[in-house]
């Protein structure tokens, strides 16, 4: 506990001073973290690579796949793939976001994917036969591969393991304390704090008061939730829960601000959208009951802060964002309601029969996105933002020369 508050502190600092501090620090960090998986994958399996471990004890996923999407939504894999967003939230600090943001968030996503799967692969292979006459549940490492890596003596690499233990979270520390602090930024934009936490420092260009606000926010989830099972639970569920506006946001913008500027325009979008969306409800539902009704109410504790900013705006004012705003409420209550009476293997009650419990999500996920994109309407932030954009473009034009008379 004590560590992790010094760490937080840490982390606040690094980016306090400025963007550029932090982008050195990083990118050492980011060699580390892609440099030393590699090397733990490459050891591991050049020192055992047994096959017939994929075969022994049930075979491959012997407590059935379920056990899979379960693990894919609780155990912290989406919110290891989330690296993504961070190139995203910070894109407004990019010199040329057509270019650099595909290259980042597909580079990010793919050497993830890479990494991990070479991690994976170089673990079940490792495990010595011995260990596995109990079965794969009867495993008792305490750190899997630092503790394979002293089995085949390899004690170099146990050695850079646990040092990369507490450098690799480093690096991710560091980058969420810079976005999330972008995203606190954000919401001020959006009129829901106040004002003061929409301040950016003029030298640095860092939201500093955003940044003091993220540190406090932090250091009331470090003291709720003090564990990293339970933190890592909540974190994923909660991030799943934010891709689901993502794919409705952007056929929304699509249909009401065609004009708008974009740096990136994907033309595949109307499929991958809808895709997206229902995947996104099918991991929140992987999840499991209590634990989605759980991450769902944590998240109602933003309501008051709307609230009050929001209700006290005449009606006329505030009828269109409601409409605009329902299916969002909407759609949780129902997930809530489908994880509780879902699957006994994803924690329900079981009213919905496996199998015909992943078709009812998908089939949610597809209604809530079709109702959420047609919902959307051209907002007075949106016009604004409309106007600003087409003012800016009209300043970069250059002069025309006057005709000369003949």
């Amino acid at each position: 506990m004590a560590l992790a508050s010094v760490l937080l502190v840490f982390y606040f600092f690094l980016n306090w001073f400025a963007i550029t501090l932090f982008a050195k620090t990083n990118n050492a960090i980011t060699i580390f973290k892609v440099v030393v998986p590699v090397l733990t994958a490459g050891a591991l399996m050049w020192s055992h690579f047994d096959t017939h471990n994929i075969e022994v004890s049930g075979g491959f996923a012997p407590n059935g796949w379920s056990a899979v999407f379960t693990a894919v939504a609780t155990s912290g894999i989406v919110w290891a793939y989330n690296g993504f967003q961070s190139p995203l939230n910070m894109a407004g600090e990019a010199r040329n976001p057509g270019k650099s943001l595909p290259k980042a968030v597909i580079g990010s996503i793919l050497i993830a994917l890479v990494i991990y799967i070479a991690l994976q692969v170089a673990f079940l292979m490792a495990v010595p036969s011995a260990d596995l006459s109990d079965g794969w549940s009867a495993l008792t490492y305490k750190s899997p591969l630092a503790d394979l890596a002293i089995a085949w003596g390899l004690n170099w690499l146990a050695i850079v393991l646990y040092a990369d233990a507490f450098i690799s979270p480093s690096g991710t520390g560091m980058i969420y304390a810079a976005t999330t602090s972008r995203m606190i930024h954000g919401v001020q934009e959006n009129g829901h704090l106040p004002g003061i936490f929409g301040k950016v420092d003029p030298k640095t260009g860092v939201p500093r008061p955003a940044l003091l606000l993220n540190l406090v926010v932090a250091f009331l989830f470090l003291a709720v939730f003090r564990g990293w099972g339970s933190l890592a639970e909540i974190v994923s569920v909660a991030t799943v829960i934010s891709y689901i506006t993502g794919p409705v946001a952007v056929m929304s913008l699509r249909r009401i601000a065609p004009g708008l500027k974009r740096p990136v325009k994907l033309r595949a979008m109307p499929v991958i959208a809808p895709v997206a969306m229902i995947f996104g409800s099918l991991v929140l539902y992987w999840g499991k009951w209590p634990l989605t009704g759980k991450v769902i109410l944590i998240m109602a504790v933003g309501l008051p802060i709307w609230a009050w900013y929001e209700l006290r705006k005449p009606w006329a004012e505030l009828k269109p964002h409601l409409k605009a705003g329902a299916w969002v409420v909407a759609y949780l209550l129902v997930m809530a309601f489908v994880s509780w009476a879902g699957g006994t293997e994803f924690g329900g009650k079981g009213y919905l029969a496996e199998g015909w419990d992943l078709l009812v999500v998908a089939l949610i996920g597809l209604a809530f996105y079709f109702w959420g994109v047609r919902s959307a309407w051209r907002n007075p932030t949106l016009v604004a933002t409309e106007q600003e954009m087409a003012a800016m473009e009209a300043d970069e034009m250059p002069e025309a020369e006057p005709v000369k008379a003949k």
